[in-house]
């Protein structure tokens, strides 16, 4: 499969002049590093980028030095050999690289899966932030039917080696958008464009569907009672694809946890409106003190 470039299909990528590669754990990671103060470190979902938080990060770096990177088989960040996207292997993948840049961060931001993966480094000591921001965190397994259904489908999709190319060669701007509104989000036409561009390459989506296909929540309840640093549930009140419901269990097992619901806005919240996501990061920062209130 043809990798994306960052010279040709990066020509104009979001915070570009932040970027940079670092070799790190078998990967060649794209970062991006932008910002002064505290650490904060943001996790973008499956099938997403550091483009992800090109309105969010700016913002974020006002307070803070921020550090954000493409996930394994995503986007600009390729391997050595066949990488592991289990959730187990993104968590090593992830302290690999947080180590090489002896990054310790008292800020850590995810969204959906990236959540996910923030929660179980935090559970097993890795990470020791003051504040952990989860953005429609996909924090629980399936239930009943779809427990199994839906890994079952990505399995059957990513053994097949035509799925990658058939969903690139589908993704076009009105398919990309109907996806998007599945989820309960609306993205102006630079957002759009860019989840065209990379749902058109058959490496990223390969990624993608490789890492929806070994995803095990199975554990995550009972490490999410691990985590004993405040910790945001910011909900999209229109989140089409994680229950806003759902948020109330994953509150009830974290030590320290609250929820914030932001209505009006879907699964890709923080895309849609990052000035608001901005300012409930920075308010919930400066209750943790991670930050004065200046």
């Amino acid at each position: 499969m043809r990798l994306l470039d960052f010279k040709r299909d990066g020509a104009d990528w979001p915070l570009r002049e932040a970027s940079r590669f670092v070799a790190a754990g078998g990967f060649r990671w794209h970062v991006q590093e932008l910002g002064q103060g505290p650490p904060a470190l943001l996790i973008h979902g499956t099938a997403s980028s550091t483009h992800s938080w090109r309105g969010l990060a700016p913002l974020l770096a006002r307070d803070f030095r921020v550090l954000t990177f493409d996930l394994p088989g995503h986007a600009f960040t390729t391997s050595e050999r066949r990488p592991d996207l289990s959730l187990t292997g993104m968590a090593e993948a992830l302290t690999s690289l947080v180590a090489k840049l002896d990054f310790a961060p008292r800020l850590v931001v995810g969204h959906s899966a990236g959540a996910a993966i923030l929660a179980r480094l935090i559970a097993e000591g890795r990470l020791a932030p003051g504040l952990f921001v989860a953005i429609n965190g996909a924090f629980l397994p399936f239930e009943g039917i779809a427990r199994n259904l839906f890994p079952a489908a990505a399995r059957l999709l990513f053994v097949n080696p035509f799925a990658a190319h058939l969903f690139a060669w589908k993704a076009d701007r009105t398919t990309v958008a109907n996806m998007l509104a599945g989820m309960g989000t609306k993205l102006d036409l630079r957002g759009l464009d860019l989840y065209v561009r990379l749902m058109s390459n058959a490496a990223h989506c390969g990624g993608a569907l490789e890492m929806m296909a070994n995803w095990d929540l199975s554990r995550m309840p009972d490490e999410l009672a691990r985590i004993a640093c405040p910790t945001l549930l910011a909900i999209g009140a229109n989140d089409k694809a994680i229950r806003p419901e759902d948020a109330e269990k994953v509150a009830r097992r974290l030590p320290n946890g609250r929820i914030e619901k932001l209505h009006g806005l879907g699964h890709l919240a923080h895309e849609e409106a990052p000035e608001r996501v901005a300012a409930l990061i920075r308010d919930s920062a400066v209750a943790a003190g991670l930050i004065g209130d200046g």
